[in-house]
């Protein structure tokens, strides 16, 4: 069986949809679909799903300079899955990065 969540996005952007919208983004397998996207959702993180909308995020060159050359490579592209839950359902995407913050660790 595949891996359908890869990892949820923790961004400003993505924070900002959480607050506001109820709204939480993944990296997710580029072969799943959208219903197996909100059925693994709502089976881990245990919250009913009302809706999900997807895109594939293109794959970027990237170069580096180092002390003898110009690095150049490519980041993969990936499939991120915006998921909307229904109200009062929530999902902790920060886990112990923001006790972390907390108690003052930097």
């Amino acid at each position: 069986m595949k891996q359908i969540i890869i990892k949820p996005i923790i961004s400003e952007k993505s924070d900002k949809l959480a607050s506001k919208s109820n709204q939480y983004t993944f990296i997710v397998d580029k072969t799943t679909n959208k219903i197996e996207i909100g059925k693994a959702i709502e089976a881990y993180y245990n919250v009913t799903v009302e809706g999900v909308n997807t895109a594939i995020m293109p794959s970027k060159a990237k170069s580096r300079m180092t002390k003898k050359a110009v690095v150049k490579g490519r980041v993969s592209s990936y499939k991120k899955a915006i998921v909307t839950l229904a109200a009062g359902d929530t999902i902790e995407v920060f886990g112990s990065a923001g006790q972390e913050a907390e108690t003052g660790e930097a």
